[in-house]
C-alpha cells in the first residue's frame, strides 16, 4: 500500500435509507483524508431523503460480505442520536473505532450561511488516547446539495465536550 494511493469512497443504502461507505485503497491517514472523507458523507447527506435524522456512523475495519477487490473496511451506520434507534452512551467502549462520524440531514442542520438552504452538516471525531500523548481529532463540514462546500474546520487537540457533536461521540464512546 502506498501513501499517495487514491481512497475509494462508494456509499450504499438499503431501503432507501444511507446505510454507509466501503472504503477501499487505504484508510485515510491524517486529519486532512479524514476531513475530505467527511465532505463526501455530508455532500451525500443532502440527497433528499437518504438520511431522515442525525445518524451516527462506525468505521470498521472488517471486510463486508463478498467485497470488491481492494475493499479495506467500511464506514457503517450504527444508530441515531434521538428515537428508537438512538445509541446508548458506552456503545463502543470496549472497542473504540478509529473514526465516529456524525451526519446531519438538511432538516437538522442550521445553514451557516442564509442563502444555503438544503444544506447537510457533519463531524468526524478520531479518538485520541490523552494520557499517551494522542490528542483527539476533530473536523466539521457543511455542504449544499450542488456539493458547494460552506463550511469546513479542523482540529488537533480539541477537548470532546467543547463541541456538541464530539461531545455526543466521546459520550457514545465512553464507558
Amino acid at each position: 500500500m502506498r501513501a499517495n494511493e487514491p481512497i475509494g469512497i462508494t456509499p450504499f443504502h438499503a431501503r432507501g435509507s444511507l446505510r454507509g461507505f466501503v472504503i477501499s485503497g487505504r484508510w485515510p491517514d491524517t486529519t486532512k483524508e479524514w476531513a475530505q472523507v467527511l465532505v463526501l458523507a455530508v455532500r451525500v447527506a443532502t440527497l433528499p431523503g437518504l438520511l431522515t435524522t442525525t445518524t451516527v456512523f462506525g468505521v470498521r475495519e472488517e471486510l463486508p460480505d463478498e467485497p470488491m477487490p481492494g475493499t479495506v473496511g467500511i464506514v457503517l451506520a450504527e444508530g441515531t442520536v434521538i428515537g428508537e434507534e438512538a445509541l446508548a452512551p458506552g456503545r463502543f467502549a470496549e472497542h473504540v473505532p478509529p473514526a465516529l462520524l456524525m451526519l446531519h440531514p438538511p432538516s437538522e442542520t442550521r445553514p451557516s450561511l442564509p442563502e444555503c438552504t438544503g444544506a447537510a452538516s457533519g463531524c468526524v471525531l478520531l479518538p485520541g488516547v490523552p494520557h499517551l500523548g494522542l490528542e483527539h481529532r476533530a473536523a466539521w463540514a457543511e455542504a449544499e446539495s450542488d456539493g458547494t462546500v460552506t463550511s469546513l474546520v479542523s482540529r488537533v487537540g480539541l477537548d470532546p465536550i467543547s463541541d456538541p457533536d464530539t461531545a455526543v461521540l466521546a459520550m457514545l464512546l465512553a464507558a
